[in-house]
């Protein structure tokens, strides 16, 4: 299967984060956890230049603990300062605040220096759509922001938004949509729910994940679907391991056409779903190269 990520309005997206980047002072960019660099774009390290920069593992409490930290590590040894959080539950956005003073500690020094005092911190936040930086931003800012205008940056589809005296963020929209060549990454996507799923094969993507899972995360078969013998088909070729686990699937649940005929389809859609609401377990799907 082919996994397509349209690009969409890419050129106009890099434009306008070229155009905004001087105005700022820091990039805060979101990923999602389970999949940290095939939610990534890798443009926004070359427009990004040389400010300050912070990542957001954002739904790490759908990713496998072990590798949050591991992923923490990798980036942090990339020069990015890293935060683990959770946009729906509120997890871990105090410590950003704090970060965000750390990663502009020479910034703000310098302005101390020259007489420049209370100045707040100007943030861009980046991520690429599906990531949850509305959610961020609304659970980050909370009640009491304030929209601020009669500034360069605010333009139709971009905000400042005053979190207090400290820090301000500068919300675009949109901006960044990752190119990818690497079927791998479409394919990681896919799972997480970044790509339309009218487009998609069901049944093809729910085997790469069986396959993935099988290979990775045993236990989450055994735990949610009460199934055993799992060894028994990890001999097999790709396809066929994959597609006996969604029999057996089918078996456990009682997903079953007319007769004794499997509904394959219904437990690929319950595979995904329950990989993507957090029922399998913390699972993360691409592990940093050590």
């Amino acid at each position: 299967m082919n996994y397509q990520w349209y690009p969409g309005h890419m050129t106009k997206a890099r434009r306008m984060m070229q155009e905004n980047i001087k105005l700022i002072d820091l990039v805060i960019e979101l990923v999602d956890a389970r999949i940290p660099l095939s939610s990534r774009n890798p443009d926004i390290d070359e427009l990004a230049g040389n400010k300050s920069r912070i990542l957001l593992l954002n739904k790490a409490d759908l990713a496998d603990a072990e590798y949050n930290k591991k992923w923490g590590a990798y980036f942090r040894g990339k020069g990015l300062s890293v935060v683990e959080i959770n946009s729906r539950s509120g997890a871990g956005i105090k410590l950003i605040h704090g970060t965000v003073q750390e990663a502009c500690r020479e910034k703000i020094e310098r302005n101390r220096k020259r007489g420049i005092v209370n100045r707040p911190v100007r943030a861009m936040v980046v991520g690429i759509p599906n990531v949850g930086k509305s959610t961020f931003i609304n659970a980050f800012a909370g009640k009491a922001c304030t929209k601020t205008g009669n500034k360069p940056g605010v333009t139709k589809g971009k905000q400042w938004i005053r979190l207090d005296k400290s820090l301000e963020l500068l919300d675009t929209p949109g901006i960044l949509w990752p190119r990818f060549e690497a079927q791998e990454v479409g394919m990681r996507l896919a799972f997480i729910g970044s790509i339309n799923d009218d487009i998609l094969h069901m049944d093809e993507l729910a085997m790469e994940l069986v396959y993935f899972l099988q290979k990775n995360y045993p236990e989450a078969f055994i735990n949610r679907y009460g199934l055993d013998g799992l060894e028994d088909v990890c001999g097999g070729k790709r396809e066929e391991a994959a597609l006996e686990i969604l029999k057996m699937i089918c078996k456990s649940k009682h997903c079953y056409l007319k007769g004794e005929e499997f509904d394959i389809a219904r437990a690929a859609s319950m595979v995904v779903d329950d990989f993507r609401s957090g029922k399998l377990g913390r699972i993360t799907l691409e592990f940093p190269e050590v």
